[in-house]
């Protein structure tokens, strides 16, 4: 994951979608303590601080740099870089030690994590029996109209010569991902997550600015390719119906959360 979202962290913080609030008053209410969170892939803290609303204190933690020089201040917010070479002994000792976290969330990233190791550090890091780990993605997925989704359908088949392989977990919804967790009821499981939406107002540039901040944007154009020329532009603005026009979509997102299997 490291670098992959490090060119465009000032694209990420303004392109992507925000999570709906009861999102995280639901997590809430499935762990018996509000103590301590962790937030993994924190990226610029948008998760972070909405899971802060509820727990006293969350730690938000990115291997990328550029990305929490972004992160929203928030007085029960801390976050902290954890680079590739970080030991698990660290993390954990970084984050609060062996069972201290009541909740671990991870907002469209775990898809890129060593996800055996990750797990791991969730089984000793979580309090037992009543912690939960949540993770969520939307996968690129967004709904704006019958005329509209072809043409975003056709734009995102160009862009998966230059999609990392583990973005795959997310293009599948999450429904091939690896969870070995116990289910929690009414949070999907292993091979079945929840389905969600994410509605959302959204301007032309603001859906413009949301593709720019694709992993496979950036690694296209280093490789030279431009993804969107002023002719694929055209045709998503002939399709948006104005460019100046601000239109409902929907983001498509996937939900599984568990805990420590005893």
């Amino acid at each position: 994951m490291a670098g992959l979202f490090d060119k465009q962290a000032d694209v990420y913080l303004d392109g992507r979608p925000t999570y709906p609030k009861e999102w995280y008053s639901k997590l809430a209410a499935l762990t018996p303590h509000h103590t301590l969170a962790w937030d993994v892939g924190t990226g610029n803290g948008q998760a972070a601080i909405s899971v802060a609303q509820h727990y006293e204190q969350v730690i938000g933690t990115d291997v990328s740099e550029s990305q929490l020089q972004h992160g929203i201040p928030h007085p029960r917010v801390r976050y902290a870089h954890t680079p590739l070479n970080i030991t698990d002994e660290e993390v954990i000792a970084l984050v609060g030690g062996e069972d201290s976290v009541d909740l671990v969330t991870v907002a469209t990233a775990v898809h890129w994590f060593d996800l055996p190791k990750f797990y791991n550090l969730v089984s000793r890091l979580l309090k037992k029996p009543g912690g939960v780990l949540a993770v969520w993605t939307y996968g690129g997925g967004i709904e704006v109209s019958p005329t509209f989704d072809p043409v975003m359908k056709r734009f995102h088949d160009t862009t998966l010569p230059f999609c990392d392989n583990r973005a795959q977990y997310a293009f599948d919804g999450y429904k091939t991902l690896p969870f070995p967790f116990e289910s929690v009821a009414g949070f999907g499981c292993e091979g079945n997550p929840l389905p969600l939406d994410i509605p959302a107002k959204l301007s032309f540039e603001g859906f413009l600015k949301f593709l720019r901040s694709w992993s496979a944007f950036t690694t296209a154009k280093d490789q030279g390719v431009d993804l969107l020329p002023e002719k694929v532009v055209k045709e998503f603005e002939a399709a948006w119906g104005d460019s100046k026009l601000v239109r409902s979509v929907s983001y498509k997102a996937f939900m599984l959360a568990g805990k420590v299997k005893l």
